[in-house]
């Protein structure tokens, strides 16, 4: 068997945290060069380069990317091992690493998510948000357990990674009270100069509404766009104007902001996505979310 030494294992992992091998030896208390040595020979042990040199910079390499990956692992667990033993933690199960894409929603994301808690033994959820292509990029280097997205992995990504659906819904029209009163009759006509806030045009749902726009002949006001959707409907609240929301939350986000529905749009759709290094799903909390979405969410 070939064993890992993992003082060399430490100082690379710590070089990486860092950004420099200065910082990490200030970190450790030990001299550069000796840092330097360990870095070369756990290279060596690996037969794979680690670092790239960038100028003054150290910049990982795809296989430090992936060596970085399972170090933020072994030593997350080393440390709640020692912080079980000396009872400052209650041991839990396994830990489940999401990234999920800006623009799902919060609330869809929590209503997806949520099931994970529900397992025996129960998970530690670690979640990150961000890009599609900077989740994706780190679920490619063993970072995330899945990435939960709006749609899925395209080709353009290189990246071995599979698309699981989760499911899918309508998107329905909201406004606050007073606006409701004055734009609630014939959907969707009456859509035509509203005030209506939209997602940025990088999104999905974007493109999609305005295909909409245009099939059904309105020509909504855009009274603003917002790359967070928590953030617009914040704003739709108050009354600045109409927006969209995932149908599956609709009756959460009237009671959240105070809202009503206008109307439901069939014909956009909104699709939700684990996208996973597994084509068959093994970690137990992924598991629990794609079955519950499919028996729950959205059956």
């Amino acid at each position: 068997m070939q064993w890992l030494n993992y003082h060399h294992l430490l100082y690379f992992w710590s070089v990486a945290k860092e950004g420099s091998i200065a910082a990490a030896a200030r970190q450790l208390r030990l001299s550069p060069p000796t840092i330097s040595t360990q870095i070369r020979q756990l290279e060596q042990s690996l037969e794979r380069k680690l670092f790239h040199q960038v100028g003054r910079n150290l910049v990982l390499s795809e296989t430090g990317k992936v060596v970085f990956g399972y170090a933020n692992e072994i030593f997350s667990i080393g440390q709640e091992m020692m912080d079980s033993l000396r009872g400052r933690l209650t041991p839990v199960g396994l830990r489940l690493r999401v990234g999920v894409v800006d623009a799902v929603s919060k609330r869809v994301a929590h209503r997806l998510l949520e099931p994970a808690y529900d397992i025996d033994p129960p998970v530690r959820i670690v979640c990150f948000e961000g890009k599609p292509t900077a989740l994706l990029a780190r679920l490619a280097t063993y970072e995330f357990d899945l990435v939960l997205s709006d749609s899925p992995l395209g080709p353009e990504m290189k990246i071995k990674a599979f698309n699981h659906l989760l499911g899918e819904c309508s998107v329905s029209i909201l406004a606050a009270r007073r606006q409701w009163k004055r734009y609630r009759r014939e959907f969707p006509r009456c859509l035509d100069t509203a005030p209506f806030l939209l997602p940025t045009d990088n999104t999905s749902l974007r493109r999609s509404l305005d295909r909409w726009f245009v099939q059904q002949g309105v020509r909504p006001t855009i009274a603003g766009e917002f790359e967070d959707s928590a953030l617009l409907k914040v704003f739709g609240g108050a009354g600045r104007g109409v927006f969209a929301a995932p149908t599956v939350i609709e009756q959460e986000t009237e009671e959240h902001y105070g809202v009503r529905a206008l109307g439901r749009i069939e014909d956009v759709r909104e699709e939700y996505y684990a996208i996973t290094l597994e084509r068959k799903l093994k970690h137990p909390g992924v598991v629990a979310i794609v079955e519950a979405a499919h028996g729950q969410t959205f059956s």
